[in-house]
């Protein structure tokens, strides 16, 4: 039973909110969810590749059950554990650096050693759209970091911007399943993206796809996105496709071992016991976060206000997103409580909690927010104005001055946005 809570009552409501995001990362822990996904270990030679914010986590739990493998794994700066064999690079999130060209560079190198007779194991996991970074022909690093910029100071759903990195890849939409082919490919996910679609976790590296360079143009113009004209040129004239051949010739087994609705559902699970009455919103909602925020809290005073009998807790999974309109330190997650503590306006018995599994939201080493009651407040007592932070995209540095700053540190893992609101009688 989460810390706070009694059968029927809870007595530090941001305790046992915190406890369910905690229960939701222990199930997408790599530790825990990999190894029930290995098969036996494959006779001959095996290399394990990778690339995400859990991948490092991932390859520790896979040598935790084989013992110590050959391989390179790409993860974020201050993601990397220590490993048997398996040699753990760090680079750049969400913009990619150097660091990450370079680290991809050496695992496609490594990718074509494979033979007939080999055994790939490839490790993917959320964030490794920015960390496996490989310029298409004739674009630059600083081509994709430029674009990457703009696309997410845009507000453009996640889906849509891979959908873009895919065609200015060298290693995207299953051009890394090409350096690995024809070795045996084993896909371990774990997920970060409404669907658990393969083809659009970390942009699909390993699952060959139709490629079409005329839709990128086509999101891009539809977001306002004007891309470097280096990236222009080369999206105009086509990109750089799989062929049909290459295509219909590799692939792989694929084994998604943590998804957001598996966290949730454990969550919910926690919360159940304690008493609680559980809706679920969805696993896999998108959208402005400040707009979502303010849908759901609407939900909540609805619930409020009509007297539930015992504690009510709205639970939700996904990825929104924001539009980058002031200058101030920000993230979809903190935004998102910011917003719906607006919205509430102090409503009695509401508290709402909004955090990335990854520990990081937007571009803060910051998990995301809590609120209370209390939250505007106390924020008002310090001369912080809760709509002027909303409208500069100022979210974190309004709960660091307000209070409800909810900081993990590095989780090891990514399965998205875990948001929720608890609802007392």
């Amino acid at each position: 039973m989460p810390c706070g809570a009694q059968q029927g009552a809870i007595s530090d409501p941001g305790a046992f909110l915190r406890d369910l995001f905690d229960v939701a990362l222990a199930r997408a822990d790599p530790m825990q969810c990999v190894p029930p996904a290995l098969p036996p270990r494959p006779a001959g030679r095996v290399v394990v590749l990778g690339a995400g914010k859990a991948s490092a986590r991932m390859a520790e739990a896979v040598e935790s059950v084989w013992g110590p493998c050959e391989g390179l794994v790409i993860t974020r700066y201050g993601y990397g554990r220590p490993c048997q064999g398996v040699e753990i690079v760090e680079a750049a999130h969400p913009v990619p650096d150097q660091a990450g060209v370079d680290a991809t560079g050496r695992l496609l190198s490594l990718a074509q050693t494979l033979g007939p007779d080999d055994t790939c194991v490839m490790l993917i996991s959320g964030g490794g759209s920015a960390l496996l970074c490989a310029p298409a022909d004739g674009l630059t690093l600083s081509d994709k970091q430029a674009l990457g910029d703009a696309m997410l100071a845009s507000g453009m759903p996640i889906g849509q911007i891979n959908a873009v990195r895919k065609e200015v890849s060298a290693v995207k939409g299953g051009r890394l399943a090409e350096a690995v082919y024809p070795a045996r490919l084993v896909m371990l996910i774990v997920s970060d993206v409404p669907g658990d679609d393969p083809r659009d976790i970390a942009s699909g590296p390993t699952v060959p796809q139709h490629s079409d360079a005329a839709h990128a143009l086509a999101i891009l113009s539809e977001w306002g996105v004007e891309p470097p004209p280096a990236v222009a040129r080369f999206l105009a004239a086509g990109g750089a496709p799989l062929s049909p051949e290459v295509a219909r010739s590799v692939g792989g087994e694929t084994r998604i071992c943590a998804a957001p609705g598996q966290s949730l559902a454990a969550a919910a699970a926690q919360a159940r016991a304690a008493g609680v009455e559980v809706r679920m919103l969805g696993d896999a909602l998108e959208g402005e976060a400040r707009e979502l925020a303010r849908t759901q809290a609407a939900l909540a005073l609805e619930i409020a206000r009509d007297g539930p009998d015992r504690p009510v807790l709205l639970l939700s999974g996904g990825e929104c997103t924001v539009t980058r309109r002031g200058k101030g330190i920000g993230g979809p997650n903190a935004e998102f409580v910011l917003a719906a503590a607006l919205a509430l306006e102090g409503q009695p018995g509401v508290h709402v909690l909004a955090c990335d599994t990854d520990g990081v939201d937007g571009g803060a080493e910051v998990a995301g927010a809590l609120a209370d009651p209390a939250t505007l407040a106390r924020a008002r007592a310090q001369g912080v104005s809760a709509q002027a932070e909303l409208e500069a995209n100022n979210a974190h540095g309004f709960f660091a001055a307000a209070g409800g700053q909810v900081i993990t540190g590095p989780t090891l893992t990514n399965v998205n946005d875990f948001r929720a609101f608890l609802i007392l009688p």
